[in-house]
């Protein structure tokens, strides 16, 4: 009886038990089994098309933070990481013009890159940050992007492997936050429009 129940608490909990637990919450998009299947598929992915190379991963703080770490640890060619950290500013919450507030540490002439995003929604940051790697002279450049919002997308930035496509909605979780909040949740829930309106 005791070792069934230690099974029952390790259980994955349920959408019921996510709303009571997460008020916030609308509805859970991709839960935890989900999303480690998907970053699964993804590294086998990278692994072999960059295989016998080196891969130089650039996570782009602070959102892709969950993903690149699930990410890096499934991959099988040789790899080292580094981050940036971006800032657009524009009108409202609509996405303006971008800066860059962290920049890599090592010089990546030669290298092969890969982007590490958490989400790509009107494409103008992911576009900004690719010119920029880009005028570095990297081997190659791929990204890596965790979520899509396709329908909000205004600028065209490639992306050479796509994890889910998210609806247009306010979504948090495995690195995407509501005001710093709701970040560190191991799977993606829709909010409550309630919570932002």
């Amino acid at each position: 009886q005791g070792a069934s129940e230690c099974c029952q608490s390790l259980a994955p909990p349920t959408e019921a038990t996510i709303m009571e637990d997460h008020p916030w919450i609308q509805s859970v998009l991709f839960s935890e089994e989900t999303i480690q299947a998907k970053v699964l598929e993804m590294a086998q992915r990278i692994s072999s098309d960059f295989e016998g190379k080196t891969l130089v991963v650039v996570g782009v703080l602070k959102g892709a933070f969950m993903f690149m770490s699930d990410l890096v640890k499934r991959l099988s060619v040789d790899h080292r990481i580094e981050f940036m950290a971006l800032s657009s500013y524009g009108d409202g919450t609509k996405s303006g013009s971008c800066r860059i507030i962290m920049d890599l540490r090592k010089d990546i002439e030669g290298a092969h890159v890969l982007i590490v995003e958490d989400i790509v929604d009107t494409g103008k940051t992911l576009r900004f940050l690719q010119q920029v790697l880009r005028a570095r002279n990297p081997a190659s450049l791929s990204t890596c992007v965790f979520l899509n919002k396709s329908e909000n997308r205004e600028v065209q930035a490639d992306v050479e492997y796509m994890g889910f496509e998210a609806p247009n909605k306010w979504v948090v979780g495995y690195g995407l936050d509501y005001a710093e909040k709701l970040r560190t949740l191991p799977f993606v829930g829709e909010l409550k429009p309630e919570v932002y309106s």
